[in-house]
């Protein structure tokens, strides 16, 4: 794994705005002379508000006008590569500032006070960036008649790769082009439209300063409540993956219940696409909507005879309800998916699949000659850096190898101990597979270049080497044959620390104690690193062993743009197409999902991403140092999992075996605790989505919706004799609330803008590490 941090997208969707300013699609009254009277009611426009005498800070700059500074260091966004005016992000449209020189154009929260034009809104959304790191805070809504909400708001590092707006260089101070893509994302705060809103209060985040985390807001847009039964449809689009079952192509969009009247089975609403050269095979229903709720729906499609895969097409995708259409949104639509080319532009119409966003919980397995040493000074440093840490005379590792080891004991003198007798590897699959896991990824290759398969292009593998065992295939082999419910995914290092003909670390091996040169065992210097080792390993690894994710790391020099294409075209050209997915170490801009190590985030992040870390309080790779105490608990790790489940993440729980393939017993029974909880609580957690109107409330409760079906409330400490949840939640009469694990329906009532429920004793004994309350939705 990387010491590095990790810029994610907090609160952006993914995409890529468009240039022109679209509003929400909305519905039309019919004239009373063609048809009846429709039962919905027109959508209010969305309404920008200018922020132009809040502005404090110019962050865009243009080649010929210079003088702004974003984040304190002088950098700023290039104004040649973003929009100024009206402009639809993520289905909404805002008003972007200009990049005028010398002008403002974002202001940084520092708590000021955005007055509204008075009114019922269903939410604000905001265009906004973070400055040196990720940042969020509460955002609280003031009301006419003198109360507040509260929401978290967020913006991305702007530093991460993308965003809803993006530019693929930022200025340096100096006025030159530093050649990394920096991002604008949205991010969306609640507000009761029962209630005249009057102002937002920001949060109070840092001054734009080097080394401080700054939250930079630059527009402001209000979505107007409807009066009645009303939708909207937001940023529909088609997308490469394939509905599971029927195996059609997904066509996506966001439903808003934008009216004050809750959306029923009973109302019948579908949404559809049409366009010429395919035709529509699985219609999306919304069977239930609360207002101000959002509903993501795939539309399934499938081409007709004689279009081509890849055809671009007008069509329209459109929302019906009771018998009338509702809303139509104009869209141009690519048919099915042609072979993806080597470029930027076209992987980017790949996306995450559906199976990996449903599947929330995989294990990461790191494993590898660093598995012999397995040490490091406990919670302060990975353990599979061991190598890499030896180098330093400062770093506790330098020591600890010479007086354990001798200064002529090389690294790679570890590679006869790495045995592998113990692996069994039908034991870890069943084991994963107990844990509650959707899927595995074991690291293929780490950063000490030993490869665990059958690679041809080195003899520094462990077939040749250490355990002469295909360590990936017999895993592999196990999982598909033992646990086939499993999707199986592989880690593998872009650069390799000491690799001879391209060393990450400025140098080929030597003995850190005289700085003479040792042998890279298994492997003899003189290829082209990319070209003839890498991208050569990467395709080995595609079609020799066919995983369905591909999890990178570092970056670095390399081929992705050529390896992912072969990758994604090999997956779908199959006779039984599977979707695949990468992340977003590969050293390229393009990504399916975001990977943030040890962290988490205080709000929902849009864009798809998972967290990492292991049980160990800091490494990934087995670390003999560690005390059992010290290891995460039950506790810890179910509370970690429905956090990230709530923001939309996914959580990949690492374990580090030990050189002879057994896990450590307290990693099993962590394991396997988790596996019983979710074996009751597990339909909160899988095929979820995150609630749109808010992550999280206070630092107890968690939520998640299953769509058109049950909205999920989890508590993280153990609840009293009532539960209240001052928020939103989406009920009503007729709903019956339940406590997971507790077969008896709870009594609850709903007053003042919170839900109380009643929790009998017997039914708080039968929960442990999260209480799981579910909202079963009737009618």
């Amino acid at each position: 794994m990387s010491p590095y941090p990790r810029r994610q997208v907090l609160g952006a969707a993914a995409g890529v705005a468009a240039a022109a300013a679209l509003p929400l699609a909305t519905a039309h009254p019919a004239r009373a002379a063609e048809r009846p009277v429709s039962p919905w009611v027109p959508v209010p426009d969305p309404l920008p508000v200018p922020l132009d005498g809040l502005y404090d800070n110019d962050g865009i700059d243009t080649a010929d006008a210079r003088g702004g500074d974003f984040d304190g260091s002088g950098y700023t966004f290039p104004g040649e590569e973003l929009p100024a005016g009206r402009v639809e992000v993520d289905g909404v449209p805002f008003l972007f500032p200009a990049s005028t020189a010398g002008a403002k154009n974002n202001v940084v929260a520092l708590g000021q006070r955005i007055d509204l034009p008075q009114g019922r809104y269903l939410s604000a959304v905001f265009l906004t960036a973070g400055s040196y790191g990720d940042a969020s805070g509460t955002a609280t809504v003031h009301y006419a008649d003198g109360t507040t909400t509260t929401a978290g708001l967020g913006g991305a590092d702007w530093y991460s790769a993308g965003g809803s707006l993006s530019a693929p260089y930022r200025y340096r101070p100096d006025g030159t082009k530093d050649e990394h893509s920096v991002g604008i994302g949205t991010a969306e705060v609640w507000t009761d439209p029962q209630r005249e809103a009057v102002a937002v209060t920001l949060p109070v985040t840092d001054p734009a300063e080097a080394g401080k985390t700054s939250l930079h807001v630059f527009a402001l847009t209000l979505q107007p409540v409807a009066q009645g039964r009303a939708l909207a449809l937001r940023d529909a689009h088609s997308t490469s993956s394939l509905l599971e079952g029927s195996g059609a192509q997904s066509v996506e969009a966001t439903v808003v219940n934008a009216g004050t009247v809750v959306i029923l089975a009973a109302d019948e609403v579908s949404v559809r696409v049409d366009v010429p050269g395919a035709r529509t095979v699985e219609p999306a229903r919304v069977r239930r909507l609360d207002p101000g709720e959002q509903a993501r729906v795939r539309v399934g499609i499938r081409n007709r005879a004689g279009t081509a895969p890849g055809t671009a097409q007008d069509g329209s995708v459109s929302v019906v309800g009771r018998g009338s259409q509702v809303t139509s949104s104009k869209r141009t639509l690519t048919l099915g998916t042609a072979d993806y080319r080597p470029t930027e532009a076209s992987l980017a119409g790949h996306q995450a699949p559906y199976w990996f966003q449903g599947a929330k919980f995989g294990i990461f397995i790191h494993w590898g000659v660093y598995s012999v040493p397995a040490w490091a000074p406990v919670g302060t440093q990975y353990a599979e850096w061991y190598w890499d840490q030896m180098q330093d005379p400062s770093n506790p590792t330098y020591a600890h190898h010479r007086d354990t080891y001798g200064a002529d004991f090389a690294y790679d003198d570890f590679i006869p101990r790495f045995t592998a007798e113990k692996f069994d590897p039908r034991a870890w699959v069943e084991l994963f597979r107990d844990a509650g896991a959707q899927y595995h990824v074991l690291t293929s290759k780490h950063h000490e270049g030993f490869a665990l398969w059958d690679t041809k292009v080195s003899d520094r593998n462990a077939v040749r080497l250490g355990p002469k065992r295909d360590l990936v295939r017999e895993l592999f082999d196990a999982s598909r044959r033992y646990a086939p419910e499993l999707h199986r995914g592989l880690y593998f290092s872009m650069p390799e620390w000491f690799n001879p003909d391209n060393p990450w670390m400025g140098h080929a091996p030597r003995n850190p104690y005289t700085l003479e040169p040792v042998p890279y065992t298994g492997y003899t210097a003189g290829k082209d690193y990319v070209r003839d080792y890498q991208a050569p390993q990467m395709l080995e690894l595609v079609h020799g062993y066919d995983p369905e994710i591909i999890w990178c790391d570092i970056g670095g020099v390399n081929d992705s743009l050529h390896v992912l294409a072969e990758y994604f075209n090999h997956a779908k050209n199959r006779a039984r197409p599977v979707d695949v997915t990468v992340n977003n170490r590969a050293g390229i801009a393009f990504h399916d999902f975001t990977t943030p190590e040890y962290t988490t985030y205080e709000n929902t992040v849009v864009a798809k991403w998972e967290s990492s870390r292991g049980l160990d309080p800091f490494s990934y790779g087995y670390n003999a140092a560690t005390p059992d105490d010290a290891y995460m608990t039950a506790d810890e790790v179910v509370h970690s999992l429905v956090d990230i489940v709530s923001k939309n993440g996914n959580f990949l729980l690492d374990i580090g075996p030990r050189a002879d393939g057994t896990i450590a017993q307290v990693m099993q029974t962590r394991l396997r605790e988790v596996g019983a909880w979710l074996e009751v609580n597990g339909e909160a957690i899988y095929d979820t989505t995150y609630w749109s109107r808010m992550a999280q409330l206070g630092e107890d409760l968690r939520f998640t919706v299953r769509p058109g079906e049950a909205f999920y409330i989890h508590s993280l400490s153990r609840p009293g004799a009532k539960v209240t949840v001052e928020a939103p939640v989406p009920v009503r009469a007729g709903d019956k609330v339940t406590l997971l694990g507790h077969d008896r329906p709870l009594t609850w009532t709903v007053g003042k803008g919170a839900l109380v429920i009643d929790v009998p004793e017997t039914a708080r004994k039968t929960g442990q590490h999260v209480w799981v309350f579910k909202v079963e939705w009737h009618g």
